[in-house]
This record gives structure tokens, C-alpha cells and sequence, in this order.
């Protein structure tokens, strides 16, 4: 019996596929003194029974660099431990049975290029000749990828806990882990049954990577880890006659994938409305278990299957099995330390690529444990993204009912979820809706995205082309930039930071010279010791002792994790106050005469010039006037009382039905303001920005102030300014008005793939699609690399573009300081 030590650098909870990989990788790192504990046996609860499919391209390229180390990493655990992993480079196939699925796989095929992942798109015929068993009457595209692959799950963890073991860590079966304990904000450790017996083991850290057991065992410390467990099911046939190695199979317009294994074939399914299990809770005698059969539910995907793969009509079924894995709100797993305690680590919700996931997952975090830091950008999974009313049960119930068949869904760009839906609302929506809104979803904040006309259907229509509303975001985008729209921006995150050190704690934290007069507004960055931006956002100084920050809707938990962490002994307190105040923005050319109209406040530059903020009268009310814009025009954003902001949002509208030389005033979705950003090449955080990318070289050193005195990541940019920069972020302007761009294609310069596209809208001022992306330039001018023909790469084909360093529209500014 494996002893449990009294002390240990680090706890790990859970021993599924995920935490053996991060007890691999700490003690791959020299950390001896950890332990991890498993309240059943190692893989017992979703690991076991997981498929094993290693599939390298993921929807980013740090997803894809963690996915490609998991597989090279599972190619070499066999010779390391001498435990037999099953892993096999069979390479995969997605096939498409639609001209819409058919421009998806292409561009994630350009995607893979462009990430270096070995990928070829092949004909039906092709597809035959690899997959013989295969019925391509229907099949209009497949892309093939040689290095995906497939593995023995089970016997991956084994590997990793025994290359654990064999680095000095401890790892305990049938130890459950009864609480967590704090002090301070910080985890200070763990408390334990095994067998009858009960102690403690003191630690520094703590991660949860209990699986589906991780949201209830984290809300015992407060903290949210939003993730529900669903039924997820396949059949695995009798050995097939004449059954070779064949390389994953992948039918996304069937819901289906397939697998060979020792001569038998195995049918998965992600169908589209899933069934969530255990909302009571999961029986505590849960190892190794099934959930109860239901061909009725998997009937329809077994019939699609027989048509697509004739031999299953034939083979018998040795196994239909049913069994539950852990799903979260948005299909991204969770990754970091929780916001809500210091210490506590979370690795768990992979939404079913918990395998491929896992041995990269587990050497980020190791290293993010480690350094204190994550090792490069890992926004898209880490927890600080996860919102506080999302642990709500009943909400994620609802939610992973969908989420499970969005894996296989037509990935459509401006996809909004369908479930559990309308939970965080601003005060304006039953307006808005009135008027013709459209919603998406963003942190459960429903946002307007466009406005229908009145012969309109009210929905989306999604596609890679033109979608339904491509004509309405025009009229608005146009509006903006002619005479005056209306945004509801409600859902901008608001942070309040006062006290006696609150000057000295921003200066700390801020790029940029915060302490300015009253009244004053500055744009900054908060950076890291790297120089990468941890948050992108506005400061307006209220009094001598009060800051108002003003961060996206999205990122306000990570915003507000990052102040508090690095808070300290300074008097200044920290408090969210986003759901005080709605925020209607008021932007274009015809702004300040439509103020006029509905105030009597002063609105001129030399009262309130760009970057200041008066407080005003409003129809009736009170506000606060914030002379800012992220569209590029003459704008203000208005800050009202909650109480007070349907008032404010009707004086303005019947102020403004003839503003603007009789246009009038035009109320604007979330599109036409990224589709405004992007011509003015403002960037956008997590795409266009994140903590990976320094602050200089994404064209931001404007807004930094280094000899202000000493900031977080100060070094870093002055190192930076001395060494050059290593690569510029880029506007492109496609030459054909045509073709659309959103996110992740490829950037060809001289006809080679030098990067990606991070964020893409159409300009319907500039008359075309408007991309932002990173270009390689070390040691070269600004004329040097202007001076190469770009094209932007879009599903396989090619399109010139124009590169541009300043922005395309306005490079001058001049339009906000009218």
C-alpha cells in the first residue's frame, strides 16, 4: 500500500488521462513531491472508455502546437515506460456530403498549412481507393491528414502515471479527496479518506482534474467550473473478414466518425441533441461503469452509417456501448488557475478530446504551475473565461444538450448557440427587440448583432458566403460612417478601482501614464513580464482616488483575476461594478448634433475634447459623457444609471429621427461595429491581441509610456526596442470585392504561408473583406516588407491583397477629433 505523504508541493485530483498527464509533466520538470489522488482506479471514470482519436488540426495554432505534442508525445511513451500504448499514425479522413461542409474542410485544410500540419484535399475516387469499404456516391470533398492517428486510452495513462512514478511522484488509488482546505485566498492543501482512514496533505497547489466530478468539487471552494456530463455513445461490430488498418474516418454531415481496430470497426456518433446525465449528481459508487443502452437514440446514426459503410448491415455487434463524458457552455475545455482562489488549478471538460488534448494540456499547465505564468497563449481554454452563473445546473443542462452535437455541426462563422439563451439581458432589450434585434451571445450577455427590417425573418441563415444579414450590417456600417448609429454596449465590463494607492497600483499594472487629470480617459495595455497584453482597455480617472476600467464583456474575469492577483499590501479596493450602468454608444459624424439635441451640456472639443469625459444631463436623466470610439468616428459613449437607461435610450431616439441631414439615427448591431473596427485597424483582444504577442509588435507602442517609471513588462519593451522587432501586425485589403474573410486564413507572402488572418470583417466603406494578421520582419524595414505581394489564402484558393502598416481608413485620426 502506497503511503500518503503528510506535505507535497502539489495535489493532483483525479486520475483519468488528464491528471496522470499533469503529474507526468510536473515531475518531468523536477517537481518529485507531488501526489495525485484517484477516489476509484486510475481511468475509471470517462478515460476508459474514451475512443482514442488523435486528430492534430485544431481550431487555433496553439491548439493545434498542443494536439501535434500530444501525438509526438504518445508516439514515445512506449519506449520510455514500457507500457504498450496502442498509438498508431493510421492518418484520417473528413469527408464532406455538402458544398458548405466542402468549404469548411478546405479551409481548415488551408489552416493546416498554414500550422505546418501535413494535409492534402483528395477526390471521392481517392477517398476509395484508401477507404474501399466506403459508399462515395454522395461525397463531394475529403481531406486527408497522414499523422492524425489512434491510441489505447487506458494504457495512455498508464504510461504517463508509470513515467510519472518513475520521476518520484505518488500516486494513490481508492483516496478520495473529501475538501480542499484555504486560508488567505489560497489553497493550503487537501483532506483525504482511503479505506476507513482520513488525514491531510499540505500543499501550495491544488488541481482539479476530477472530470465530471470537477464543477461540484470545485463549488465546494467557490470557484466555477462550468461543465455537465452527457451520454455519448458507440458500437463497436464482430471482427470484420478481410478488415485491415484503415485510417480514421470522420462524416461531420452524418454525426459520425469510425474507427478499425484489430479488425473490427467501431461507429461513434456526436449527434445533435444530446442526452446530459447525472444532474443529480454522479452515484458514488461510479468505476468503470456503463449507462443504460439506448438504440432507439443512436438508431438514426446507425442507419446513416449502414448506407455509408455497407459491411455494417452484415457484422455483428459486439458492443453498443453508452457511457458519459463531461461537456462545457462553449465546447472548449478549462485550463489555468480558477480567478476565484490563489493555488487552484484546474484541467478538466475536454468535450470529448480529452485524449488528443491531454499531453499537451498537461505540459502548458505543468509549465503555467511552474512559471506562474501560462507558457504562451492559452485564452481560448483558460478558466478565467468561464462566468460565474454558468455552474448553474439547470443552465448547463440546457446548454450541453447542444453543445455535444456543435463538435460535428457546420462550423459557420457567426454560429450563435440556440440553448440557454437570454440569461444576462441588458435594460434596453425588450427595446431593441421591439425595433428588430437580432441577439448573439457573448459571457451569456445577450448583444444585439443586427437589426431585421420588418419584412424580415428574425434568424440567422448561416454560410461561408453572404449570410441573411450581410445587406443590413451594409446600411448600418454606412450609417456610422455618414451620419450617427446607436449601440447598446451594456455588456462591456466595468471595474471600479479606488482607494488611497489606486494611482500607484494602475501605474504598476498599465503601459500607459494613468495618472492624468480628472476627467481624462487613456487608452493602455496591461502586459506581462514578456511584454505580451494580459488586457486591453480604457482608463478614466473619476476622482483623485477612483478609476473606472472599462474592459470587453469576455475577458472582465480574467481583467479582474489579473488585478487582484497583483493587488498586494496596496490600499486601493477592486470592484466590479458592469451591471451598474448600461452603455449606449453614439457614433458617426452627426453625434454631436444629435447630442444637442437631448442635452444641454457643452459637447464641443474645446469643453470635451477626444479622450475626456464630462458628466451630463440627458432627456431627464444623468450620465456620464465618454468621448471615445471604437468604430473610428466622432463618437461618445454614454454611461447611465441602469435604473435611468430606457429613458435616455427613448429621448435619443425620438431626438433622432431626422439627425444626420434628414437620415436619421440608425440603431447598430455587434457586426457593424467589428466590421467599423476593422477598417480602422483597432484591434480586437484574443484575437488580434493576446498575451502572446508584444505590445510593439502589435503597432500598440503608442499607447506605452516607459518613461513614466517602472510597469509590468517595461523591461520587455525596452529589450524589445533595442533588439527590433521580430514580426508586425498587418492590415490586408482584398483586391476582389468578393470573397469574405472571418478568422485563421492563410497569409501568403510571395507565395509562401508566413501566418494568419486573427481577425477578418467585410469594409463596406473600403469595398471589400479587411483582414488583420502578424507577418515575419525581422531585421527588415517597413519598406521591405510593404514591398511584397501578399495574397490571402481562402479554402484552397488564392486572392491579392493589399498590406498596409497604417490603417486603410483614417490613417490620420482625423475623423474622431472633429
Amino acid at each position: 500500500m502506497t503511503a500518503i505523504p503528510a506535505k507535497a508541493r502539489a495535489v493532483i485530483i483525479g486520475g483519468g488521462v488528464s491528471g496522470c498527464s499533469v503529474a507526468y509533466h510536473l515531475a518531468k520538470l523536477g517537481w518529485s513531491d507531488i501526489v495525485l489522488l484517484e477516489r476509484k482506479q486510475l481511468t475509471s471514470g470517462t478515460t476508459w472508455h474514451a475512443a482514442g482519436l488523435i486528430g492534430q488540426l485544431r481550431a487555433s495554432q496553439n491548439m493545434t502546437r498542443l494536439a501535434k505534442y500530444s501525438a509526438d508525445l504518445y508516439t514515445k511513451l512506449e519506449a520510455e515506460t514500457g507500457v504498450a500504448t496502442g498509438m498508431r499514425q493510421v492518418g484520417s479522413i473528413t469527408v464532406a456530403l455538402t458544398e458548405e461542409r466542402k468549404e469548411e474542410i478546405y479551409r481548415q485544410a488551408s489552416l493546416a498549412r498554414a500550422f505546418d500540419v501535413d494535409v492534402r484535399e483528395i477526390s471521392p475516387n481517392e477517398v476509395k481507393e484508401i477507404y474501399p469499404h466506403l459508399n462515395v456516391a454522395d461525397v463531394v470533398a475529403a481531406v486527408h491528414l497522414p499523422l492524425d492517428g489512434q491510441c489505447d486510452p487506458a494504457n495512455i495513462a498508464m504510461a504517463l502515471a508509470k513515467g510519472a512514478r518513475q520521476r518520484g511522484a505518488t500516486i494513490v488509488e481508492g483516496a478520495k479527496v473529501t475538501a480542499v482546505t484555504q486560508a488567505n485566498g489560497r489553497v493550503t492543501g487537501v483532506s483525504w479518506e482511503k479505506d476507513g482512514e482520513a488525514g491531510t496533505i499540505a500543499a501550495d497547489i491544488v488541481v482539479n482534474c476530477a472530470g465530471m466530478w470537477a464543477r461540484e468539487l470545485a463549488s465546494q471552494n467557490g470557484v466555477a467550473v462550468p461543465l455537465h456530463a452527457c451520454e455519448h455513445f458507440y458500437l463497436v461490430t464482430e471482427p470484420i473478414p478481410g478488415l485491415t488498418r484503415l485510417p480514421v474516418l470522420r462524416v461531420p454531415d452524418e454525426c459520425a466518425y469510425y474507427k478499425e481496430d484489430a479488425g473490427k470497426m467501431m461507429l461513434g456518433a456526436f449527434e445533435p441533441v444530446a442526452k446530459p446525465w447525472g444532474m443529480d449528481g454522479i452515484p458514488e459508487s461510479f468505476c468503470f461503469d456503463q449507462l443504460p443502452e439506448d438504440m432507439e437514440h443512436f438508431e438514426p446514426i446507425l442507419e446513416m452509417g449502414v448506407n455509408r459503410m455497407p459491411m455494417l448491415a452484415t457484422a455483428g455487434i459486439h458492443t453498443f456501448f453508452n457511457g458519459p463524458e463531461s461537456f462545457t457552455p462553449d465546447d472548449r475545455y478549462y485550463l489555468g488557475e480558477a480567478p476565484e482562489l490563489g493555488g487552484y488549478f484546474v484541467a478538466a471538460g475536454y468535450n470529448s478530446i480529452g485524449i488528443v488534448s491531454s499531453g499537451g494540456a498537461g505540459m502548458a499547465l505543468a509549465q503555467w504551475i511552474a512559471d506562474g505564468e501560462p507558457p504562451f497563449d492559452l485564452w481560448e481554454v483558460d478558466i478565467r473565461r468561464a462566468q460565474p452563473f454558468q455552474k448553474n445546473r439547470r443552465y448547463l443542462k440546457a446548454r450541453v444538450t447542444e453543445t455535444l452535437g456543435l463538435l460535428y455541426a457546420d462550423h459557420f462563422p457567426y454560429r450563435q448557440m440556440a440553448s440557454a439563451r437570454g440569461v444576462r439581458r441588458s435594460p434596453l432589450h425588450e427595446h431593441l427587440k421591439a425595433r428588430g434585434a437580432v441577439f448573439g451571445e457573448v459571457a451569456g450577455f445577450e448583444r444585439a448583432n443586427w437589426f431585421a427590417r420588418p419584412d424580415q425573418e428574425r434568424d440567422y441563415r448561416y454560410s461561408w458566403r453572404r449570410q441573411n444579414w450581410f445587406g443590413n450590417q451594409r446600411l448600418e456600417h454606412l450609417a456610422v460612417r455618414n451620419g450617427v448609429g446607436l449601440f447598446d454596449m451594456t455588456s462591456l465590463g466595468k471595474i471600479r478601482v479606488e482607494g488611497r494607492d489606486a494611482c500607484a497600483f494602475l501605474q504598476k499594472l498599465c503601459a500607459n501614464d494613468v495618472d492624468v487629470p480628472i476627467g481624462r480617459i487613456v487608452y493602455t495595455q496591461m502586459l506581462n513580464a514578456r511584454g505580451g497584453i494580459e488586457s486591453d482597455l480604457t482608463v478614466s480617472r473619476l476622482t483623485e482616488t477612483a478609476f473606472l476600467l472599462v474592459v470587453p464583456g469576455a475577458t472582465l474575469q480574467r481583467d479582474l483575476a489579473w488585478l487582484r492577483k497583483h493587488l498586494g499590501d496596496a490600499f486601493a479596493v477592486v470592484t466590479d461594478v458592469t451591471a451598474a450602468e448600461a452603455v449606449l454608444c453614439l457614433m458617426g459624424p452627426a453625434s454631436r448634433d444629435l447630442l444637442a439635441r437631448v442635452s444641454p451640456n457643452d459637447f464641443s472639443n474645446a469643453t470635451n475634447p477626444f479622450g475626456t469625459w464630462q458628466e451630463i444631463e440627458i432627456g431627464m436623466g444623468l450620465a456620464r459623457a465618454h468621448r471615445v470610439t471604437y468604430v473610428g468616428e466622432l463618437g461618445w459613449e454614454l454611461y447611465v444609471p441602469t435604473d435611468q437607461a430606457a429613458h435616455v435610450f427613448e429621448a435619443i431616439e425620438e431626438a433622432g429621427q431626422d439627425v444626420g441631414q434628414g437620415a436619421g439615427l440608425k440603431l447598430c448591431g455587434l457586426h457593424t461595429l467589428d466590421s467599423c473596427r476593422i477598417e480602422k485597424a483597432f484591434r480586437h483582444f484574443g484575437h488580434d491581441i493576446t498575451d502572446e504577442d508584444h505590445v510593439l509588435e502589435a503597432g500598440l507602442g503608442f499607447a506605452v509610456r516607459t518613461a513614466k517609471g517602472d510597469f509590468i513588462g517595461r523591461d520587455a519593451v525596452l529589450a524589445k526596442r533595442d533588439a527590433g522587432l521580430d514580426r508586425r501586425l498587418v492590415q490586408f485589403r482584398l483586391a476582389d470585392p468578393e470573397p469574405l474573410l472571418f478568422h485563421n486564413e492563410a497569409i501568403v507572402r510571395d507565395g509562401r504561408i508566413v501566418g494568419t488572418v486573427t481577425s477578418g470583417n467585410y469594409g463596406h466603406h473600403l469595398g471589400a473583406a479587411i483582414g488583420l494578421g502578424y507577418v515575419p520582419c525581422r531585421g527588415e524595414t517597413e519598406t521591405d516588407l510593404l514591398s511584397s505581394t501578399y495574397e490571402i489564402e481562402i479554402a484552397g484558393t488564392r486572392h491579392a491583397a493589399e498590406a498596409s502598416l497604417k490603417p486603410l481608413y483614417d490613417p490620420k485620426a482625423e475623423r474622431v477629433r472633429k
